[in-house]
């Protein structure tokens, strides 16, 4: 009988092809005392009716091999057991502390870190909502009853656990609030250690009548949650009323996991960061730096094959000597990146083209691509524009933030009425040599000067759009179209400041802007340029490690394969194809 059901079995599964449905792999945390791996069966369970498959992450020490595991994962399921060492988080232990248990803890802390990183989709059990909270940089009771005051409720039920022992409060418009669709939920309680408070860019999403903290999620438009109370154990009584938690995670890890394979096949573009910057703080482009936005670490983990790090200068006085000043500072910092660049040859490398950019790709190297922000660059010597050329620069955004001697900017007082008339031979200058035209700071004269007289598309590498945020920096809606008209592409960029008038954006404000710019525009026209450290980022794609949520939203907007490679770079490169051509 055995034999005939395996069978069965093995008959079921090639009688069509592929066979089977690929399912989302969702680690689960396991635990460990007395020699032995364990895990309660109810939390591979929930995964499987949930539509995930469970991988059990034992407790080990290797970071290899941890670093490996979490190359192969697509959710991460953080699971109850005992005590947090409270040594971890920079505490003493108090009397009424329980076991505790060091392998796990230092494991999972880490594996936490690691993993939110990486944007990898999060769900926490009991213990896994201390561990998200504090791996993340939130604080914990140790023991509720003596340090969290008033603690009316049992928190330690003696009741089975697949029955419920209190209720649950839940906060309006939360993630949980919309997966109970209720405000109250009854819920089991083995616990005695909780949070204290959220991690940083995390709120409270349940609390219990006590107001003991009972679940917190992302306030980032993050897929990371964690409940205090074991939805494991009610489901495998039957009770499926907590499938909800489970099927919320296999949802974002398989939507992490398209991200991840639209990433694998594409080649994405970054058309504008200011990493150089911050190079008076001594940054190291090889280790996940704190002080910026982009380095290897984040752009591999964000998925992010190439940027484009300009050479930024304020726009300062024009006199003879400042002008050459000028000059020779993006000179020294184009020079820097390219000191940075070698240094890490092993792992990146300079693209001066876009065939360069896809052949590292192919090689599984990040590119590096050189920008100038600020035609204050050139001074008054047209030689420069060919120099600058020479050296690997794609493109020269024409001014910043005041008139220089090439035009006006947005910010400007009008000096030239548009491009002056060193402005027109730059331009024709920057055609001739296979530089891209970035109009993005330039005044609207100034945009229509250029767009008229160049020979090739001109790119705005970091704008977004004045009809939904009135800012002098942004494109009209008669710009964009213009820009479309001739060839170029716009591309939106995540400063606050520019995506809503009060600055509180955050990604589905990149998504109405990135929309917008496409219903007028069309798909071919429309990209991204972050402007990661010169005041870029918000919430949900705050640095090269989170660019893959803004993929994530793409997808649940319905943008196919061929559109986000198009909006991840492949516009911009198509355009500066076309500018590399003609000169």
């Amino acid at each position: 009988m055995q034999t005939y059901d395996i069978q069965r079995a093995y008959d079921s599964i090639h009688a069509s092809y592929p066979g089977y449905r690929k399912l989302p792999v969702i680690g689960v945390t396991a635990n460990f005392s007395d020699g032995n791996c364990s895990l309660a069966d109810g939390y591979c369970t929930s995964i499987l009716r949930a539509g995930g498959l469970p991988l059990i992450i034992p407790p080990y020490d290797d970071t290899d091999a941890l670093l490996s595991t979490l190359e192969h994962l697509d959710g991460l399921l953080l699971t109850g057991g005992g005590d947090i060492n409270p040594l971890y988080l920079g505490e003493e232990p108090v009397n009424e502390l329980h076991s505790i248990n060091h392998r796990r803890d230092r494991q999972e802390l880490l594996l936490t870190r690691l993993a939110a990183d990486r944007q990898i989709p999060i769900l926490g059990i009991c213990r896994g909502l201390q561990v998200l909270t504090a791996a993340l940089g939130g604080t914990l009771y140790q023991d509720i009853h003596t340090q969290a005051g008033t603690v009316c409720l049992k928190h330690d039920q003696q009741l089975d656990r697949s029955y419920a022992s209190h209720t649950l409060h839940i906060e309006p418009d939360t993630l949980l609030a919309r997966l109970f669709g209720t405000d109250r939920l009854p819920v089991n309680s083995f616990h005695h250690q909780a949070v204290r408070e959220p991690a940083p860019g995390f709120r409270v999403s349940g609390r219990a009548a006590d107001g003991i903290i009972e679940a917190v999620e992302s306030a980032e438009h993050k897929s990371m949650l964690g409940v205090q109370w074991h939805p494991e154990c009610m489901i495998l009584a039957g009770d499926e009323s907590m499938l909800p938690l489970f099927r919320w995670l296999t949802a974002e890890a398989a939507s992490f996991a398209d991200a991840k394979a639209v990433h694998r096949r594409i080649v994405s573009l970054d058309s504008h960061c200011d990493t150089p910057m911050f190079f008076h703080k001594d940054i190291r482009f090889d280790t996940r730096d704190p002080h910026v936005l982009v380095d290897l670490h984040k752009m591999t983990e964000g998925h992010l094959d190439a940027t484009i790090m300009v050479a930024y200068l304020k726009q300062l006085e024009r006199d003879d000597e400042s002008l050459l000043a000028a000059t020779a500072k993006a000179d020294r910092i184009l020079t820097q990146i390219e000191a940075m660049v070698h240094a890490n040859a092993s792992w990146v490398d300079i693209a001066r083209t876009p065939a360069d950019v896809r052949r590292l790709k192919q090689m599984g190297r990040k590119a590096i691509m050189l920008g100038i922000e600020n035609g204050y660059a050139l001074g008054r010597d047209l030689a420069n524009v060919e120099h600058f050329r020479r050296r690997g620069v794609v493109y020269l955004t024409l001014c910043h933030n005041g008139d220089n001697d090439v035009c006006d900017s947005a910010r400007g007082n009008g000096e030239h009425g548009g491009l002056s008339a060193f402005g027109r031979e730059v331009v024709r200058e920057m055609n001739r040599t296979g530089m891209l035209v970035d109009l993005s700071h330039a005044s609207e004269k100034s945009f229509y000067d250029a767009l008229s007289l160049s020979r090739t598309p001109i790119v705005c590498s970091h704008s977004s759009c004045r009809a939904l945020c009135d800012h002098p920096r942004n494109l009209t809606d008669d710009q964009l179209r213009a820009l479309a008209h001739s060839g170029g592409v716009a591309q939106v960029c995540l400063y606050g400041g520019f995506l809503r008038t009060d600055g509180t954006a955050s990604l589905p404000d990149v998504i109405e802007h990135i929309n917008h710019m496409v219903s007028l525009m069309g798909i071919d026209h429309v990209g991204i340029g972050t402007d990661f450290d010169g005041d870029g980022g918000i919430p949900g794609c705050a640095s090269a490690s989170e660019v893959i949520n803004l993929t994530r939203r793409l997808r649940a907007e319905r943008y196919s394969e061929e559109d986000i490679q198009k909006l991840w770079g492949g516009n911009f490169l198509r355009v500066m194809d076309e500018a590399q051509r003609g000169n």
